[in-house]
């Protein structure tokens, strides 16, 4: 008798904790009876809010979802053409929520990953119709926010039939593919070096203009150099002659006798010079008669 009320005490302890089921901040529970989903008298799924709850035991059960916002971010970028028939890399991602939480477990079977791949179908036909209708300096000159908004505008109308909420989409970033980058950085290279020839060679021609505009300046500075030393000399040779002819006036024989000495001093400067005249050659004169005064 006493080990049957133990039995009993078990199973009642087994059957009240079976028949309550928590559901936690962040989760919405959805109630099965015999894998049948429990309706309300409306026919509406019944969503269970966090809290405290019952259930009958081994007969129902209760699947849990996660109601908090989640991120779709896949790893590889993906490729849209342009309106000039450009093709695009494009990597993005998109935050989403469960919102009608029946629906969403009718359409997926609570499959986070089917749920995710209808998301992303829904996200890359908007996204590929917006990118459709822009050029690539549209896209990457300020149009990227109305893109992503129209692009999230679509999506968010097909993402109500599997009980999704599209909060946002955003794209990180655009690429052009290894091909397409490798002939536009050839044609800007092009570009930048035909610009450098053409910077080089107005360069060169205002060196020439330049070196020509100082080489005139210098030979007319040093023609005027020229005739200013040659004038100059001119005026020097005149006032010497001058200044000669002055002395000469003054005193003629001295003036002659200083002009020998002079012819004197630098005929027999070194004690090797010859010098061959006649002994009554005027070279002498001085040397044999004193100065008549």
């Amino acid at each position: 008798m006493r080990n049957l009320l133990l039995v009993l005490i078990v199973l009642s302890a087994i059957i009240g904790v079976s028949s309550v089921f928590v559901v936690q901040e962040g989760q919405r529970g959805i109630l099965f009876t015999f894998s049948k989903i429990q309706r309300d008298a409306a026919g509406g799924v019944v969503v269970f809010e966090p809290g405290m709850h019952f259930k009958v035991p081994f007969v129902e059960s209760v699947r849990m979802l996660d109601a908090r916002v989640q991120t779709l971010d896949e790893p590889t970028a993906d490729r849209f053409v342009t309106a000039e028939k450009k093709d695009l890399l494009v990597d993005s991602y998109v935050k989403w929520r469960i919102k009608d939480f029946g629906k969403y477990f009718l359409a997926t079977t609570a499959n986070t990953a089917r749920a995710e791949t209808l998301l992303k179908q829904y996200i890359n036909n908007g996204l590929r119709t917006e990118f459709g209708t822009r050029t690539i300096s549209q896209i990457v000159s300020g149009e990227r926010t109305e893109l992503m908004s129209q692009a999230l505008k679509q999506a968010g109308k097909s993402s109500e039939e599997i009980g999704v909420e599209i909060l946002d989409v955003r794209v990180k970033k655009i690429n052009l593919p290894d091909e397409i980058s490798a002939n536009i950085f050839q044609r800007m290279r092009a570009e930048r070096t035909a610009v450098a020839k053409e910077h080089r060679a107005r360069g060169m021609e205002k060196s020439e203009i330049i070196r020509a505009d100082v080489d005139a300046k210098v030979t007319v500075m040093v023609a005027e150099a020229e005739r200013n030393s040659r004038t100059t000399r001119g005026e020097g040779d005149a006032l010497a002659a001058k200044v000669y002819a002055e002395a000469y006036n003054k005193n003629a024989e001295f003036f002659s006798f200083v002009r020998s000495l002079e012819a004197y001093n630098r005929s027999f400067n070194s004690k090797s010079d010859i010098l061959v005249v006649q002994p009554d050659s005027e070279f002498f004169q001085y040397m044999k008669a004193p100065i008549k005064r």
